[in-house]
């Protein structure tokens, strides 16, 4: 009797925590799609100065720094997607070519990005500065894309 009391405890605190843990994820994924241009535009400003100042020995920092600012942003093109997802059929022909393009755009620009946040992780000391450099060049192209993206699609609700 006792452990069957304890596993149905156990699978209760299981579901609790996980379902706390959902909640938690969704009020992140709503706060990051609710964003507005000036609030990506000031984190992306905070990054890019922060990035700067950063020398190889705070790479870590760094990482961290850059891995959560491309997780909120892909949180954002996730929620820019979905939205289109969903009014796809409203869309006319053109619009849905025009989001098809800027889709493709975003994810070709978060590959680029991708690819400079592995160099940020693997670079040499003596590298460190033009990786970095090539990083923020890269985030801040993908959150100008992903800008007029958003742009783009709010002109047509």
């Amino acid at each position: 009797m006792k452990n069957k009391l304890r596993a149905i405890l156990k699978t209760s605190l299981v579901f609790s925590l996980l379902f706390g843990l959902m909640n938690a994820m969704s009020f992140a994924e709503d706060a990051d799609s609710k964003a507005t241009l000036s609030d990506v535009k000031e984190e992306t400003k905070e990054l890019l100065q922060a990035l700067k100042e950063y020398s190889s020995a705070q790479r870590d920092q760094a990482l961290e720094k850059s891995k959560n600012a491309l997780t909120r942003l892909d949180r954002r093109i996730d929620s820019l997607e979905s939205r289109i997802d969903q009014q796809w059929d409203e869309m006319s022909v053109a619009a849905r070519e025009k989001a098809r393009e800027n889709l493709k755009a975003l994810r070709e620009l978060r590959n680029d990005t991708a690819e400079w946040y592995g160099g940020m992780k693997n670079s040499t000391a003596s590298a460190w500065d033009h990786i970095k450099k090539g990083f923020s060049d890269s985030y801040e192209a993908l959150v100008h894309a992903w800008e007029q993206a958003e742009k783009e699609y709010e002109s047509k609700e």
